[in-house]
């Protein structure tokens, strides 16, 4: 496991409703050669998100910010 948190500056790349989501963008960067991580802002088993309950966000290292960007531009994972 790639450790994001030491002297980088992590920046959110991608926001979401849901793990589940955020575990596919996550998969997707780190196909590419991008570490991330996921900062979600509650787990539950119950799969609900209720006004902004369950955000999940997909964190990089500042200077892989473009990088990360431009593969969530090309091709989507929808």
């Amino acid at each position: 496991m790639v450790n994001l948190m030491g002297k980088n500056e992590l920046v959110v790349v991608y926001t979401t409703q849901g793990a589940l989501r955020a575990e596919i963008i996550k998969s997707k960067l780190e196909s590419a050669g991008i570490p991330a991580m996921i900062k979600s802002e509650a787990q539950s088993v119950i799969p609900m998100t209720v006004d902004g309950i369950g955000k999940a966000e997909v964190l990089v290292a500042k200077e892989n910010e473009v990088e990360a960007r431009e593969v969530l531009k090309t091709g989507s994972s929808d």
